[in-house]
């Protein structure tokens, strides 16, 4: 995607987007970045707890500030989450319910990030917006023949579809969907998803965008959708790819999508930066806990030497 982008824009959008970096745009991003990271650890300590498995919110946001950064430079874009579910559930003493307390925490907020995207589609002008009805009685066509086929094999007795069916279902009717659970759920995924766009929103006007609000906002929300998408390394590709298409189709010009897309990719990974901190602070401790034993067990001949001598 980024080649056949710069065979046809060439490299002055992405250039662009490197020049516009500026210490607000980063200070910006960095301080919305605070606001979604504990937004997103609150989310994830709620599900944890419903199921079992708790955390607190100084380790939850640590946690999260590595998993961004994995994401961020790792292909997938999910691999940070697997190691906070694999860390969390090991710790918990149980690596089973920490898998499950993540997946439940990135769905319910991808299911929220939909919703939001739905309303904000339905209401504001965008390139989409005579498609979004027809796309969405699809999507739920589609949700709905999948419940129906998982229902259909977990009754014929297959047993792990039964045991995963009814993991599912006791996570949700005693967990997630509790009174005081599910609000904090949602209002936590409403303000992550307003964090992002707020940042996006930024970086576009940084970058010289004069879209109206309204319509650019819209048309972030289609660039955010696109970068969910598992099949990168950080979102590069899919984002610039998403922004060049809808900016032009919103006549914007794709150079100025690729140009906003590059210094919103830019000022988040400089914002997710103390992951990486964090990683090798996680790596100089575990080097410290082996170097030690290896050093306390030196002196033992001596000593076992000078109390023979002494006896």
């Amino acid at each position: 995607m980024l080649g056949f982008l710069a065979r046809q824009l060439g490299a002055a959008p992405f250039g662009a987007g490197l020049r516009a970096v500026t210490w607000p745009a980063v200070v910006a991003a960095i301080t919305l970045t605070v606001l979604t990271t504990v937004c997103s650890a609150w989310r994830w300590r709620t599900v944890a707890r419903a199921l079992g498995v708790g955390i607190g919110l100084p380790a939850a946001v640590g946690a999260y500030y590595r998993s961004q950064f994995l994401n961020s430079v790792l292909p997938g874009g999910v691999l940070g989450d697997v190691h906070r579910a694999v860390t969390h559930g090991r710790r918990a003493g149980d690596v089973a319910r920490g898998l499950r307390a993540v997946a439940w925490e990135r769905l319910w907020g991808q299911a929220v990030q939909a919703v939001v995207t739905a309303v904000v589609l339905l209401t504001l002008p965008s390139p989409v917006r005579p498609a979004v009805p027809y796309v969405l009685v699809g999507a739920v066509g589609a949700a709905g023949c999948a419940a129906l086929v998982v229902r259909r094999a977990a009754r014929r007795g297959r047993a792990r579809l039964s045991r995963a069916a009814r993991a599912v279902s006791d996570d949700l009717r005693h967990g997630l969907l509790a009174p005081d659970v599910w609000p904090q759920l949602t209002l936590a995924s409403v303000l992550v998803v307003t964090g992002h766009t707020v940042t996006f929103v930024i970086a576009a006007r940084v970058a010289g965008s004069t879209a109206p609000l309204g319509e650019l906002v819209a048309l972030v929300m289609l660039v955010q959708t696109a970068m969910v998408i598992p099949l990168s390394v950080g979102g590069w590709g899919l984002r610039e790819g998403a922004a060049a298409w809808a900016f032009a189709a919103a006549g914007f010009g794709a150079a100025m999508g690729v140009t906003v897309a590059t210094l919103y990719a830019v000022v988040t990974l400089v914002a997710v930066s103390p992951g990486a901190g964090l990683l090798v602070a996680d790596a100089v401790r575990r080097r410290r806990g082996q170097v030690r034993p290896r050093e306390s067990r030196r002196p033992e001949p001596a000593c076992r030497a000078l109390e023979a001598v002494r006896d």
